[in-house]
């Protein structure tokens, strides 16, 4: 197994910050390879073995920059030093976004593919069943943790906002981080990356054993599977999130919000807006 067949570069998360969005453009190029659909290997998949993850990128060719996302590494304990173990000079690239509209739109995801139910307080409540949708967003927390791996100037940070704000700036910034030319495709560009449209699973679907939607999983995002399940699903209504569990949700943030703006230099002012947020 060589370098040649490993990434040198990471998109870590986070989770529902848009970094499909990211991934789709420097998958476009030709001098960029990046397997889909996310391997998850520092993370959940880690005792499949490097054989596995470096067949993953068998394919590329020669004078191609070898990439993957897997946008749950950032808030993973483990990622970071599993990382550094195998790929110590990998570049990393992490969007971070208002954490309280990552949280709930984690959480529609989720409520989307029937892996919860309509109960947001449930999740995102004070004492959530899931305390994944809310630790994801702490950023600072998670951000410290790889720097105690990797050097500052190997970890890219870029923000949700910045990405809706100028587009083809931030992509022109994430190809010179990469040492690419830069390469803007004016229609991939403005085209959003996400399935907050995808239509809901019915509920006698939804209710299917964990251990049989782990099976299926894998197959989200290919064209066939997609068709098929738009056959037996319906549009979705998302629970709301209400204005008092936005504010708590905001309060649980706000130290750890205080911290990243320290740690990126950045006002962040415009997270604590009451906008209603996106899935």
């Amino acid at each position: 197994m060589t370098q040649r067949h490993l990434p040198q570069f990471l998109i870590i998360g986070a989770v529902k910050a848009a970094t499909t969005w990211i991934a789709d453009q420097l998958r476009a190029r030709d001098d960029v390879f990046l397997p889909g659909p996310e391997p998850h290997y520092f993370s959940r998949a880690y005792d499949r073995g490097e054989n596995w993850y470096a067949s993953l990128f068998a394919e590329a060719r020669i004078g191609q920059l070898i990439g993957e996302k897997s946008a749950d590494y950032l808030a993973d304990g483990e990622a970071p030093v599993r990382t550094a173990a195998l790929l110590p000079n990998a570049m990393l690239i992490a969007q971070l976004r208002n954490p309280v509209d990552r949280a709930y739109s984690d959480y529609c995801m989720h409520f989307r593919r029937g892996y919860v139910g309509g109960d947001v307080e449930r999740y995102l409540g004070a004492r959530p069943e899931t305390p994944r949708f809310l630790q994801s967003g702490l950023y600072a927390r998670h951000i410290a943790r790889w720097r105690d791996h990797f050097p500052e100037n190997r970890l890219k940070i870029i923000l949700y906002d910045d990405i809706r704000a100028e587009p083809e700036r931030v992509l022109a910034d994430i190809c010179h981080t990469l040492h690419l030319p830069p390469a803007i495709d004016a229609e991939l560009i403005g085209r959003r990356s996400n399935d907050s449209e995808a239509p809901l699973v019915p509920r006698p679907l939804r209710r299917l054993p964990q251990s049989v939607k782990n099976l299926v999983a894998p197959l989200r995002g290919n064209p066939a599977f997609e068709a098929t399940r738009r056959l037996f699903a319906r549009p979705v209504e998302y629970p709301l999130l209400t204005a008092d569990l936005r504010m708590r949700l905001k309060d649980y943030y706000a130290d750890d919000v205080a911290q990243l703006e320290r740690l990126l230099g950045r006002d962040l002012s415009a997270w604590s807006d009451a906008a209603r947020p996106g899935r």
